[in-house]
């Protein structure tokens, strides 16, 4: 297999800065695009009316809490892909690929189904009930993009962990760019197709997913490097031993993440009780903030493939450079978008409504501290990310997840509602909480991920993932 040696066998703070970017930019990119789908859609469902943009914004965070959870578990193709490529196992990398396109079959299945019972729990969650209505509409339709979507995950993990990751924005901004036409007519019956709404913004997610899996999957088996890993010849034999690693490995992440955006979810609902003008105003600030916190995001994933090839190389102290690195490019960032949203704050909000419409008063009055305060907070928002990025490049997974359930529902969760509710500050007091818990995972991962290079690096590699957690 070939290797660039200057990337696995030198080491030094410059090269670890281009060849993270390298990574980094293709998959933030990415990941930008992709979540701008939501942004969009957001800003059509304001053109729909408040309750469409009430229900649609609901159904769109429920939806991307059980995909990213779901997601997770496939990610775990990435750190393992990593490590065979840092420890030049070529077949290993074939066969992980391959387990991880099933795995993406076999959670597709269950996935659908609950989706399609979302309306239910939402009735039982006290949700109203014009508002889950109009969430049935689009489930019922974005359901059908399951499995390419939960496909395109695996695969972008896949190609990151191979350093090859830059084709992923191309065929993100193709997805995309499709998936806004789609929403555009189906959503509001242009050029003869019927009038759709919510139900024609998720049919249109739903294909764009399938567009950017069957691209994606074209590129694997064609591209020169790639098609060394001909993962889908013998696609029929199953190996246990890999995919009980892979959900091992993903279920821990898969958790992390649903205990991260299901706070996240949980305040959302709980937006909902306060209103329908604190939901709309809550919306206008959780989907420009998920949009900037893509970012941050895609780094991640650079960070876990760039982490996962030095574990490989059995080089912690490589490891551990190339985490902080992009902590620290993480960090920059934040601090940038974060004085740039306080001081634009009324033109963010202006984005997605009108804000010299009378009737929008009230929702401005609401969306505006809450901007404030999921500004200031996103600093660390965007580190404990790329520090959890950083510690499934080591394959430490198990331990992040239980001190997520500590940070985000432990303090998060319950600081955010004593804030919104006995003390009476509503929205802007679920937002101070869940900020308060994020700041939490932020300190502790960072933490963790220093403390854990430095006890690999002693030990060495063949202990290090026999130490005591930490």
């Amino acid at each position: 297999m070939a290797m660039d040696s200057q990337v696995f066998w030198k080491s030094n703070v410059t090269t670890e800065i281009r060849e993270f970017l390298k990574l980094a930019v293709p998959l933030a990119s990415a990941q930008v695009a992709q979540a701008s789908v939501g942004f969009v859609d957001t800003i059509m469902m304001g053109h729909l009316g408040a309750e469409s943009l009430a229900a649609g914004g609901l159904a769109s965070t429920t939806f991307q809490l059980l995909l990213n959870t779901t997601s997770g578990i496939v990610m775990a193709v990435s750190p393992l892909v990593a490590e065979a490529y840092g420890a030049e196992q070529k077949t290993q990398i074939t066969q992980i690929a391959r387990q991880g396109l099933w795995l993406s079959l076999f959670l597709s299945i269950p996935m659908m189904f609950a989706i399609a019972q979302l309306d239910t729990v939402m009735l039982l969650l006290g949700q109203q009930a014009a508002i889950v209505t109009l969430t049935a509409q689009y489930f019922n339709f974005i359901l059908w993009g399951i499995f390419p979507a939960l496909g395109f995950a695996m695969l972008r993990g896949y190609v990151s962990a191979l350093s090859q990751a830059q084709i992923v924005t191309v065929i993100v901004i193709i997805g995309t760019l499709f998936n806004i036409i789609g929403n555009y007519i189906l959503g509001f019956g242009k050029f003869g197709f019927p009038r759709m709404e919510l139900a024609g913004l998720g049919l249109a997610s739903g294909l764009s997913f399938w567009l950017m899996f069957l691209m994606f999957l074209v590129y694997t088996l064609n591209h020169p490097q790639l098609k060394e890993y001909q993962f889908l010849r013998k696609l029929h034999r199953l190996k246990p031993q890999i995919l009980k690693r892979l959900i091992a490995i993903g279920t821990a992440i898969a958790v992390t993440i649903a205990l991260e955006y299901g706070l996240f979810a949980v305040v959302t609902f709980l937006m909902g009780i306060l209103g329908t003008e604190v939901l709309a105003a809550h919306q206008t600030v959780y989907q420009t903030m998920y949009l900037i916190f893509m970012v941050p995001l895609g780094m991640s994933y650079a960070v876990t493939a760039r982490v996962g090839q030095w574990f490989g190389q059995q080089d912690f102290k490589s490891a551990r450079r190339a985490g902080y690195i992009s902590i620290t490019i993480a960090a920059i960032f934040m601090i940038v978008t974060a004085i740039a949203l306080v001081i634009y704050r009324q033109q963010v909000i202006g984005i997605y409504l009108d804000i010299h419409n009378p009737a929008n008063v009230n929702v401005l009055t609401l969306a505006v501290p809450m901007l404030i305060i999921s500004a200031v907070a996103q600093l660390l928002d965007g580190v404990q990310r790329v520090a959890m990025g950083a510690l499934y490049g080591l394959q430490d997974t198990r331990i992040p997840m239980l001190l997520s359930g500590l940070a985000f529902w432990g303090v998060g969760l319950t600081s955010g509602y004593l804030l919104g509710f006995p003390l009476g500050l509503g929205g802007v007091g679920l937002w101070t909480g869940q900020s308060i818990g994020v700041a939490v995972a932020g300190v502790i991962f960072v933490w963790r991920f220093h403390r854990l290079t430095a006890s690999c690096n002693s030990v060495g590699y063949d202990q290090c993932d026999r130490l005591p957690p930490l």
